[in-house]
């Protein structure tokens, strides 16, 4: 049996380990709902969805505005720890084409906030700020790796990227968005990619030239 300090230190230790199970749970049962249902998704269903009291999410989150702040800060840290991970595994198109698809889930749950994202943007710019340097500059280095090892085309510019990205994010909402997206994501991917030469020829290989060379 653990006993004095030890004993002490012990329990602390579970404490923080609860707390920081729950919190997650939050976290992900929030993400999930307001992708879902948006502004309608109440904090008591997120409680509920959690299996925490209402009491525990107020804990965490005394306002709706910090359960929506920490829940854009965990999936813009995630997206980009994503960027560096499939960098470090996969060649510089695959890495860029999968990062772009990670970033619709980021974009899904910035849909889901709505309004409440948008108020907390206004109210902390520095936000704003952060999203911006990361996201736009973590495609361009990603898009100019792929350049550097002759997998994208050269003429490929990061801003014609970031503007398709943003059409997406505008789209319309729709049972089927994420798919769409995804869809759109790899013609894009697509276009970007540069083709080895067609055997004989010299010139890049494409659709075309392949089908006449059928």
């Amino acid at each position: 049996m653990v006993t004095g300090e030890a004993g002490r230190a012990e329990r602390r230790g579970g404490k923080r380990a609860d707390a920081k199970r729950n919190r997650e749970r939050l976290l992900t049962a929030a993400r999930q709902l307001l992708a879902e249902q948006g502004l309608a998704a109440s904090l008591e269903a997120v409680a509920r969805q959690a299996g925490v009291g209402i009491g525990t999410l107020y804990r965490h989150f005394p306002t709706r505005e910090a359960l929506v702040e920490a829940l854009y800060r965990e999936e813009l840290d995630a997206l980009l720890e994503a960027a560096d991970r499939l960098s470090n595994s996969l060649p510089p198109d695959e890495a860029l084409g999968q990062f772009l698809l990670r970033s619709l889930d980021y974009m899904a749950t910035k849909r889901g906030l709505g309004d409440s994202l948008r108020q907390l943007l206004q109210s902390r710019p520095e936000l704003l700020g952060a999203a911006h340097a990361g996201f736009p500059g973590t495609v361009g280095r990603m898009l100019e790796a792929g350049i550097a090892a002759g997998r994208i085309r050269p003429d490929a510019e990061a801003e014609d990227l970031m503007h398709a990205m943003a059409g997406l994010y505008s789209a319309p909402v729709g049972p089927d968005w994420r798919r769409r997206a995804g869809r759109i994501v790899s013609l894009l991917m697509e276009g970007l990619r540069r083709l080895p030469p067609a055997e004989g020829t010299g010139q890049a290989s494409s659709p075309a030239n392949r089908a006449a060379a059928g």
